[in-house]
């Protein structure tokens, strides 16, 4: 695996010079070096959903260096924790940069990171390709030219389960989210867009719990006194699990309609087993009831590659690595220009279907899946789903215009 993959921690200096020295002028000249891209995300204190997406990139790598890389080059990941903070985000990618001398970064997983991540590749003059965080600003307030996202925001995916949301008659509405970056865009954007969508709708609870510290037995009582009859969650993990299962205990979701945030993602619907809140409108990733061909090749390959059953996670790592690689073969080069030029409008063939990367705002058209949740024996999955293109949910041009400094 090492020889196809070519991704690598922190190599002592002296052990690079003296394979150089052992390969000798001719053998060197003979062999171009490996393109180097630099990988960083939050391994130790989110595994859930970067394990996962790791075995994604690494799975595309392989298959990519198998066939002989690109532009008669090897790709080489150089990877790094990021730390899961803004400083230590920046450290690192700074030593990807002037140390390892990498062509572009990719990866991050929450949202402040993603920020601060954008801020950087802009003041750098370097390529980011923001894989997981949601926020918004990462692609508008705080966007500029060199940072891309391969994930539909927080206003598409919000705008996604609003829509499933008028049908439902609920106008009394709280919220529950985490008090950082992605919880609180994400917020703001369900209180503008039910208000706009579902006439005489009113937010009348809002609990910001900090991450994974939530009190949910408070939590949910404040919820409750509030008498809502819509319930908008954007809670995950360990903090998703917590108050799923005070909600129960406490009929909480009873008569309620629910919108959630990423619930149906393996990643946080995996640790609900039987506890599995049914009814919920969530946007997910049924990957074991999806029969598009290329998509399930690329669940068959995963699991027969890792023993295990695919995440989104894994999913949107492979699609970041395949999308990496056809870009650098359009730009012809790693140049940063280059490569900028080669995702502007590009048209991308994923496992899931054509993805554009949208020039105005440097944002996909990666859609998400939307539907029920239901309990599959022990544990829990999707049911009447289906995928929403993102193309549809996208903020307009204008609005984009309007909040953009670049």
């Amino acid at each position: 695996m090492a020889t196809t993959s070519m991704i690598r921690w922190r190599a002592p200096a002296w052990l690079a010079l003296g394979a150089a020295l052992a390969l000798g002028a001719p053998a060197a000249q003979a062999q171009q070096a490996p393109i180097k891209i630099g990988e960083l995300n939050s391994y130790a204190q989110w595994a859930a959903f970067t394990v996962p997406y790791r075995n994604g990139w690494q799975m595309a790598l392989d298959e990519i260096n198998a066939k002989g890389g690109v532009l008669g080059r090897k790709i080489e990941i150089v990877s790094r924790d990021d730390g899961a903070t803004t400083g230590s985000a920046t450290r690192v990618a700074d030593e990807l940069v002037s140390r390892e001398g990498v062509s572009l970064l990719f990866g991050s997983f929450l949202s402040n990171v993603g920020v601060a991540m954008a801020d950087y590749a802009n003041q750098k003059k370097i390529v980011y390709i923001a894989a997981e965080p949601l926020t918004d600003a990462v692609t508008m307030a705080q966007g500029n030219r060199y940072t891309f996202r391969i994930r539909p925001n927080n206003f598409m995916q919000v705008g996604m389960l609003v829509d499933q949301a008028k049908a439902s008659g609920a106008k009394r509405w709280a919220i529950v989210a985490p008090n950082y970056e992605y919880g609180q865009s994400a917020a703001a954007v369900f209180k503008r867009l039910i208000q706009e969508r579902v006439p005489g709708a009113q937010i009348v609870a809002e609990q910001y719990p900090a991450l994974g510290k939530i009190e949910a037995g408070a939590t949910a009582s404040a919820i409750e006194q509030a008498k809502p009859d819509g319930i908008f969650n954007v809670l995950f993990g360990p903090d998703l699990t917590q108050f799923v299962r005070e909600g129960n205990t406490r009929g909480l979701f009873e008569g309620a309609t629910v919108l959630s945030l990423l619930t149906g993602e393996p990643e946080w619907l995996l640790p609900l087993k039987d506890e599995v809140p049914e009814g919920w409108t969530v946007t997910g990733y049924p990957w074991d009831e999806i029969k598009e061909p290329k998509h399930k090749a690329f669940i068959d390959a995963y699991r027969a590659k890792y023993n295990d059953t695919p995440r989104l996670g894994s999913l949107l790592g492979y699609m970041v690595m395949t999308m990496i690689r056809d870009s650098i073969e359009r730009a012809g080069s790693t140049e940063t220009d280059a490569i900028i030029k080669a995702l502007e409008d590009a048209k991308f063939d994923t496992v899931i279907g054509p993805v554009t990367m949208r020039g105005i705002d440097n944002q996909s058209t990666m859609g998400a899946w939307v539907g029920k949740l239901v309990l599959k024996g022990a544990a829990g999955g999707m049911t009447d789903w289906t995928y929403k293109d993102g193309t549809s949910f996208m903020p307009t041009e204008a609005e984009v215009k309007a909040v953009r400094k670049d």
